[in-house]
């Protein structure tokens, strides 16, 4: 089975969609088989694309996610995922909690894939300027290289 990885943040529409866009291009580089989506813990973003900031740290960064829509994260992700990746502390929370009895998913927090970084969240753009994104930009794309690396040395 290939590994399958959905990464949540609140609103599916910064951090999460730009999680996705890394680890689809580092996947691609690395010829990785990979299944990759985001979503949120909250619904209020379902069906937006991602906030033009983010659109716009991506596209600079040779990566297209324009086409990305949010949604929420559903109790069949903890099935239908091998690993869920959370962006900060209070979405690995709600994660948790929303978990049923017989999720499989392996979770944990997207620097936690990054060494040196363990236990740290990415930071929140969300109410910041063009350079907040070009920081998450930087931290989601290091978590989805230590991402890649342990899938490609695990099969």
């Amino acid at each position: 089975m290939s590994p399958s990885v959905l990464f949540v943040c609140l609103g599916n529409i910064c951090r999460s969609p730009l999680a996705e866009g890394a680890l689809r291009a580092e996947a691609a580089r690395l010829g990785l088989d990979l299944i990759v989506d985001s979503a949120g813990t909250g619904d209020w973003h379902a069906g937006e694309p991602p906030d033009a900031r983010a659109i716009a740290v991506a596209r600079r960064n040779g990566v297209d996610i324009s086409a990305l829509r949010a949604r929420q994260v559903t109790p069949g992700d903890f099935r239908r995922f091998t690993h869920i990746v959370a962006l900060d502390h209070d979405n690995l929370s709600s994660l948790r909690e929303l978990a049923p009895s017989r999720a499989t998913a392996e979770l944990s927090l997207l620097l936690d894939h990054v060494e040196g970084q363990t236990g740290q969240a990415v930071a929140d753009p969300w109410f910041g300027d063009e350079a907040g994104f070009e920081v998450t930009w930087t931290q989601v794309t290091a978590g989805a290289r230590g991402l890649a690396q342990r899938f490609s040395r695990t099969g």
